[in-house]
């Protein structure tokens, strides 16, 4: 008889503080998706789990706009806005603005901000000093893997530990959703592919991804809810790095009368049990995500929803001396800074613990505004 599966929580959470004073835009390239800077999130009020609903979080946090409420001929699920292209996201622009439709976040659920994409592309060894951590090579060109759609789940869900491995691990990650269809995209022109940011865990069974399997990754990384993601899909042109946060004039990046973007120099870091155990910066990536994009594209062709995760920093657990992998009654937690108009962190209230082959839940309530 299949032993029962234990239940891991996860608090994972983004920071998103200080977005632009004012409304600014960034320069499309060729053909890019709608300017507005937003939040936007996928969640169900409680006691109505099958009703998916796209939301944009207000400034405070506080509050969640229903866009279905709002015009009902939007769609339920972030991907079919994304597929919509500037339609979609101006109507959500529209929303916010509006203030109308609002829903407390006491009273709902937030779920993964991109639920069943086509593809969900992942790159290993993505981080400067994550090779160094493991006396690595640094890679000449992306190594590309996958999980399946099926590890996705909710930044809120419980990670299950599976039965068939004692070696779950931790990667906390940035990651980006694709926001238009392409094939062969130029390096130059990538970015205006990409429909936002937001934070991930690719979790991992190292048993199966270093020594079963033929030593091929993909099933150590894609057992059931081993890809929390979200909660919010930040657009690209509402982050801003640590750079520009602390100049008036962000050098180098100011271009005419538009201000470029650059995910890629935001603090990342992971939390087991409330202790540090990974923090580095974006900046340590390797392939950027322009270059990823181009890359990837020579391959397949993208479709609006599909979600990148751009590789993890160091401080993992099958590398420390000796490995520390995730038990019962561990708990995670992310935090990856990304620039919000208001200063804030959205937290969850700490979990309850279960027992082996129990299944825990989280403890919620309002989100904290600090």
């Amino acid at each position: 008889m299949r032993a029962a599966e234990m239940r891991l929580p996860i608090r994972s959470f983004g920071i998103f503080r200080r977005l632009l004073a004012q409304k600014q835009t960034i320069r499309p390239q060729r053909r890019g998706l709608g300017g507005a800077a937003m939040r936007l999130v996928q969640f169900h009020r409680h006691g109505d789990e099958g009703g998916i609903r796209v939301g944009v979080e207000q400034d405070s946090g506080l509050g969640v706009v229903d866009l279905k409420a709002f015009d009902s001929s939007m769609p339920s699920t972030v991907r079919e806005l994304l597929e919509l292209g500037d339609k979609g996201l101006e109507c959500a622009q529209r929303a916010l603005a509006s203030g109308q439709c609002m829903v407390q976040r006491s009273d709902i659920q937030l779920l993964s901000p991109v639920l069943a994409p086509e593809k969900v592309v992942c790159v290993g060894m993505n981080y400067r000093d994550h090779c160094l951590e493991q006396n690595a090579p640094i890679p000449k060109e992306p190594n590309i893997f996958s999980k399946f759609p099926s590890a996705i789940t909710g930044p809120y869900a419980d990670i299950t530990l599976p039965s068939e491995s004692q070696e779950v691990d931790w990667e906390v990650e940035l990651a980006f959703v694709i926001g238009r269809r392409g094939k062969h995209i130029k390096e130059e022109d990538a970015l205006s592919y990409v429909a936002g940011f937001t934070v991930a865990n690719d979790v991992s069974a190292r048993d199966w991804q270093m020594t079963r399997n033929g030593k091929q990754w993909l099933l150590g990384k894609t057992f059931d809810s081993f890809c929390p993601l979200g909660p919010a899909l930040v657009t690209t042109n509402a982050v801003k790095g640590e750079r520009e946060r602390h100049t008036t004039e962000w050098r180098g990046a100011r271009r005419g009368n538009y201000r470029q973007s650059d995910p890629h120099n935001l603090n990342i870091r992971c939390l087991v049990n409330g202790e540090t155990v990974q923090s580095s910066n974006t900046d340590q990536m390797i392939f950027k995500t322009a270059a990823l994009v181009a890359w990837v594209s020579k391959f397949v062709t993208l479709t609006p929803g599909d979600v990148f995760l751009t590789g993890t920093p160091p401080g993992v657990g099958v590398f420390r001396k000796p490995p520390v992998f995730l038990k019962m009654s561990m708990y995670l937690s992310h935090k990856l800074c990304i620039c919000s108009r208001t200063d804030m962190k959205l937290k969850a209230f700490i979990p309850l613990k279960g027992q082996r082959g129990q299944t825990t839940k989280l403890l919620y309530g309002a989100f904290m505004v600090q």
